[in-house]
């Protein structure tokens, strides 16, 4: 740790100030590590209740929490309310916060203090799952009571970082059994039941299903879809995850910003940043439920993982909302490709 400290320090002092995750690449280390030695402030090792810390968190009033993967950060300023846990998943499902958290993937806690104090989590290999970070709104004396509750060692973190994760491999799938499944699809929620049934990547479950059901876009479709949103005021869903964790924003969209290399989201009280670089492709899917089609745009990287999805603002029970099939519609009138252009 100690070395691992002085090894960030150096790297600092010849470049600047970087984003943790990055110095941690540049350093073949993991973020965790990285936290843990103290590189990024004072820090409080937290135990293993993952439960317990996330039902903590409403007494901490608003605060900024933030979820990410390697192309797409998502931040959402709120609280934490209506935490329910089971087997394998923590909800939260406030009107502000909304979260799908699946603790058994973590792996380390840790609470850092200074000019930004936050609650960080990573999964068993050391990788950012979710952050929460105080703010001006937050209940400072709410925050260090629930640090003060839960601080205690845990296991030591991974110093090197995982290997890259290897690219998909796709078996030979029934196209016209894929197919036939997704058109019997009762709920948004039976789509990863029915990859696993047929064992097809999201990916390949796309190219098989044709163009009723999925239809490949330009990697721009994204931006375009937020942009058209927010010049006709249509609330959507903006959901953002990793294996760990899963974020939605539920609202309008209304500050966009481009800088280089992003797409962005500035808007007070959700922020969303997507590396413009690392959008491989994007789809328009549309999965039949019980209360009618639901579309969406799903933006995936290089290897097919999910880096954003989007959707129109809809309640279970609703019919999807037609202002937002109006701008899939336009999306695709001016970005569609062709199969042969869908990679």
């Amino acid at each position: 740790m100690t070395d691992l400290l002085e090894r960030h320090q150096d790297l600092i002092r010849t470049h600047g100030n970087l984003r943790a995750r990055d110095v941690a690449d540049r350093l073949g280390t993991t973020e965790a590590a990285l936290v843990a030695c103290g590189a990024t402030g004072p820090v409080t090792p937290l135990r293993a209740d993952w439960s317990g810390l996330i039902s903590a968190l409403p007494r901490a009033g608003r605060v900024m929490a933030l979820t990410r993967n390697d192309y797409a950060v998502h931040e959402r300023h709120g609280s934490y309310l209506d935490v329910s846990s089971s087997p394998g998943h923590i909800l939260v499902l406030g009107p502000e916060v909304d979260l799908r958290l699946f603790p058994g993937r973590w792996g380390h806690a840790y609470a850092l203090g200074g000019a930004r104090p936050s609650i960080q989590i990573f999964d068993k290999d050391g990788v950012a799952a979710h952050k929460i970070f105080a703010t001006d709104a937050t209940d400072r004396d709410g925050w260090e009571g629930i640090v003060a509750a839960f601080a205690g060692l845990g296991l030591a973190p991974p110093m090197e970082a995982p290997p890259a994760p290897a690219d998909e491999v796709e078996r030979e799938v029934d196209s016209a059994a894929l197919r036939a499944s997704w058109a019997g699809l009762r709920d948004t929620h039976d789509f990863f039941p029915l990859l696993r049934q047929h064992k097809a990547t999201r990916r390949q479950a796309f190219r098989l299903a044709g163009g009723e059901f999925a239809l490949p876009l330009d990697p721009r479709a994204g931006g375009e879809a937020l942009r058209l949103a927010a010049d006709g005021e249509v609330p959507v869903m903006v959901f953002v995850g990793n294996r760990a964790a899963i974020q939605i924003h539920t609202g309008r969209v209304t500050r966009l910003r481009d800088t280089p290399g992003w797409f962005n989201v500035l808007d007070p009280d959700f922020n969303l940043h997507l590396r413009e670089d690392g959008i491989a492709a994007a789809w328009r899917v549309v999965k039949p439920t019980e209360d009618g089609a639901v579309t969406s745009i799903e933006l995936l990287d290089a290897r097919g993982e999910v880096i954003a999805l989007l959707f129109g603002e809809r309640k279970p029970g609703k019919l999807e909302r037609q202002d937002w099939r109006d701008v899939v519609g336009e999306v695709v009138a001016r970005h569609a490709l062709t199969s042969a252009g869908a990679a």
